[in-house]
């Protein structure tokens, strides 16, 4: 589902939403989104949208609000730690002990 976007202020129709799941995205040209940035910058951190800049139809980078942000990091710290408790258990030795066994 795509719907067409547009700057009241310039009254000029850009870039689209598509709805995933309940979170829309929109995706906007960059040329765009250069000239627009406050106002992004205002529906990014104030309505919570998501939005992605793109160049000749290649996504660049996403604008998404600090919650999100966090919440992404948060996730990524614990995978981090599942992955080292995980590894814990596998057998292990000593930087010396693998230089030796290398020859170094």
């Amino acid at each position: 589902m795509e719907i067409c976007l547009t700057f009241y202020r310039t009254k000029r129709t850009i870039g689209t939403i598509r709805k995933i799941g309940v979170t829309a995205i929109t995706t906007l040209p960059i040329s765009d989104a250069r000239d627009h940035l406050a106002d992004l910058g205002n529906r990014v951190s104030l309505r919570g949208e998501r939005i992605v800049i793109e160049r000749r139809g290649k996504n660049l980078f996403a604008l998404v609000p600090v919650e999100d942000l966090e919440l992404l990091e948060r996730m990524e710290d614990e995978m981090d730690l599942q992955a080292i408790r995980d590894r814990l258990s596998e057998p292990s030795t000593t930087f010396a002990k693998l230089k030796k066994e290398l020859g170094l």
